[in-house]
C-alpha cells in the first residue's frame, strides 16, 4: 500500500541514487521509508517473527535484525519465509556472518567495513552481495570509528565520521559495487546533524538518517524529532529509524509522526488536541488516550480534533475532518469547524470512533 503523499514543494529533497531493498525502493523519487530493528534474540525465530509482524502492522517498511552468531544468520531463512517486509542483516566484526545471512535470504546487509576485518574480507562480503543483487548499508557510528581517523582528527568529530564514510564508500566502489546506502550516526544531535550535512554535500548515495542510542521514550523522541526533523526539512535523508530504548513499534509510530509533522508523508490519523486549561472541565487526557489506543494502528489519512471546549473548540480546530468537544455535560461532533450534532458528554469517544469507522468505509 502506498501511503506516501509526496514531498511538498517547500521541502526540496536532495536527489540521490536509487537502490532497492526487497520490494522497497530507496532514494531517487521514492518516498522516505520508515525502518526499525527487532530487539528479540534473532535465534528465537517465533519471537522475532511475532515482533516483525507487530512492526508490519504499525507501518514499518524495512526491518533489521542483529546477527551476532551463525545460529542467528541461519535463522534469517525461516524468518524471511514468515514476514512481508524486507529484512536487513546487521553484522559486526565477522564477515562470515554477513555472507551466511545473504545465503539465508537477507534482502540487504548492514556492516561497518572498518570493523569487518580488512579489505579481503570486505571484498568477500561485497562479492556475495553482488551474487544475490542485494545492497549494503555502510553504518558509521561515533562509537566504532577507525583508530587512525580518530588520531588524525584528535577525536570523533563530524569531519572524522565523514572521512570514515567516504573511505568506506570508496572501498566498496573499488570492488565495482554501487548498491550502497550510508548512515553516519552519533548519539548527540548537533554532531549527527553536522555529519549528515557534510556527507550529503560529498556523495549522492542514499542516506539512512537517525540519532543513535537516543535513549528512553522522552529523550529519544526529542533527540530524534530534532535531529531527523532538521535534516529532513533540509532535504537530507532517504530512510529513517528512530532509536528508542523501548518497544520498536514505538519507533515506527514516532517516525511517522516526524514525517507527518513536516507534511512529507501521512500514515494514520493526525490528531489535534488542546493542552487543556482552567476552562476545560472534562477528562480530556483520558478521552485522548482511549481514542489513540483504538486507532493508533489504522493507516487512515484523517485529521481529527479532540477539544475541551464546546464553544471555542470547533472554531480552533476547523481544519479537522472530524472533531469532538465537550463540557458541562454536553458533547458535540463537528466537521471542518461546523457542529453536526450534540449528545451526552459520556458518549464522546463512542461517537468519534463511529464517525471514524464511517470515514474509513468511504475512503
Amino acid at each position: 500500500m502506498n501511503i506516501g503523499l509526496g514531498m511538498p514543494m517547500r521541502i526540496k529533497k536532495k536527489e540521490t541514487r536509487q537502490i532497492q531493498i526487497g520490494n522497497v525502493k530507496i532514494g531517487g523519487c521514492a518516498p522516505i521509508s520508515v525502518q526499525s530493528m527487532t530487539n528479540t534474540y534473532t535465534q528465537d525465530i517465533p519471537a522475532t517473527i511475532s515482533q516483525i509482524k507487530q512492526l508490519e502492522e504499525a507501518g514499518c517498511e524495512v526491518v533489521r535484525v542483529a546477527v551476532p552468531d551463525m545460529e542467528a544468520a541461519k535463522a534469517v531463512s525461516s524468518i524471511k519465509e514468515n514476514i512481508s517486509i524486507p529484512l536487513i542483516a546487521d553484522v559486526h566484526f565477522d564477515h562470515r556472518l554477513a555472507i551466511a545471512s545473504a545465503n539465508a535470504g537477507a534482502d540487504g546487509l548492514r556492516i561497518n567495513p572498518g570493523n569487518i576485518g580488512g579489505g579481503k574480507k570486505v571484498k568477500a562480503v561485497v562479492d556475495c552481495a553482488k551474487e544475490y543483487n542485494i545492497p549494503i548499508r555502510i553504518g558509521i557510528n561515533s562509537g566504532s570509528l577507525e583508530k587512525d581517523i580518530q588520531k588524525k582528527h584528535t577525536g570523533v568529530t563530524a569531519e572524522a565520521m565523514v572521512e570514515s564514510a567516504i573511505r568506506n564508500i570508496e572501498l566498496l566502489q573499488s570492488f565495482d559495487f554501487e548498491q550502497i546506502k550510508v548512515s553516519i550516526k552519533a548519539s548527540d544531535v548537533p554532531r549527527t546533524i553536522e555529519s549528515y550535512r557534510m556527507l550529503s554535500r560529498k556523495t549522492d548515495f542514499p542516506l539512512h538518517v537517525g540519532v543513535t542510542e537516543a535513549g528512553g521514550l522522552y529523550p529519544g523522541i526529542v533527540k530524534s524529532a530534532i535531529g531527523i526533523g532538521i535534516l529532513l526539512a533540509e532535504g537530507i535523508g532517504d530512510t529513517i529509524r528512530v532509536s528508542l530504548t523501548r518497544d520498536p513499534v514505538e519507533e515506527v509510530r514516532v517516525g511517522y509522526e516526524i514525517l507527518k509533522a513536516l507534511d512529507i508523508r501521512r500514515h494514520g490519523p493526525d490528531i489535534i488536541s488542546c493542552p487543556t486549561c482552567g476552562r476545560c472541565n472534562i477528562n480530556l487526557f483520558d478521552i485522548l488516550e482511549k481514542v489513540e489506543q483504538a486507532i493508533m494502528l489504522k493507516p487512515l489519512p484523517i485529521k481529527l480534533a479532540i477539544m475541551g471546549c464546546v464553544v471555542n473548540g470547533p472554531g480552533e480546530a476547523k481544519e479537522a475532518d472530524i472533531g469532538i468537544a465537550g463540557g458541562d455535560g454536553t458533547g458535540v461532533l463537528f466537521k471542518k469547524g461546523i457542529v453536526i450534532k450534540k449528545f451526552p458528554q459520556e458518549q464522546l469517544v463512542d461517537v468519534l470512533l463511529e464517525e471514524i469507522e464511517k470515514f474509513e468505509k468511504q475512503a
